[in-house]
């Protein structure tokens, strides 16, 4: 008879690891889901919900990744495989049907970022605190400059005149952009880096220029 051994993995994230040499098996807890790979199974309060094959691979991926940004690219190439030929707007058709089926919002836990890509949250939802848009820039400029050095990149802000505070967590707004800069950093060249604000009609927007390629980050407003 084999022998078996739990062992608490990644407390943070709630996992717990089932190993032997044939067997791995991922049990991953967030929100009131218990996702359990080895039997394929989805909960939501003790309720067994039905998942497509390729929402639980998309629900198991994102889980994989908690609390990161996963493109949408990435998410095409490990759920549908790299040789699937449509475009990254699959992966929302997709995503609209797995929150609706978990009971999510369209921001929370699982949120779509503009230009960017998906993050799954397994940690409570952070505050929200008004936050000074130059001080938050300048500090958030000064935390990368080690990459900027890198790749000869000189940062310039422009920010609208308009609106000097935002209501927002400040570490998701963060994440964010780091998810952004980490998109534009590997095709970008020498120049300037531009780190832009603009006020629309119903949202608040960061967005990252680098070489001509523009990503933006939309915030919609109260």
């Amino acid at each position: 008879m084999q022998d078996f051994y739990f062992k608490n993995c990644i407390s943070q994230k709630n996992t717990l690891l089932l190993s032997s040499e044939k067997l791995i098996a991922m049990i991953y807890r967030f929100a009131d889901i218990l996702l359990d790979t080895t039997l394929h199974s989805v909960m939501r309060n003790d309720e067994s919900l039905h998942l497509t094959n390729i929402e639980f691979r998309l629900l198991e991926y994102l889980a994989q990744h908690a609390n990161k940004v996963c493109t949408r690219d990435e998410i095409l190439n490990h759920v549908w495989g790299q040789t699937f030929q449509y475009d990254t707007g699959t992966v929302d058709v997709h995503l609209h049907s797995l929150r609706r089926k978990l009971g999510f919002t369209n921001t929370y836990p699982i949120e779509s970022i503009r230009s960017v890509g998906i993050i799954l949250h397994t940690h409570p939802k952070r505050q929200l605190h008004s936050l000074n848009i130059q001080e938050f820039a300048i500090q958030w400029i000064t935390e990368h400059e080690a990459d900027f050095f890198a790749k000869q990149l000189t940062p310039r802000l422009h920010l609208d005149p308009f609106v000097s505070e935002i209501t927002i967590s400040p570490q998701d707004l963060r994440e964010m952009l780091n998810g952004i800069l980490k998109l534009l950093l590997p095709v970008s060249h020498p120049g300037i880096i531009h780190i832009k604000s603009h006020l629309g009609s119903h949202y608040f927007s960061l967005s990252l220029e680098v070489n001509g390629t523009i990503n933006e980050l939309r915030i919609p407003l109260a």
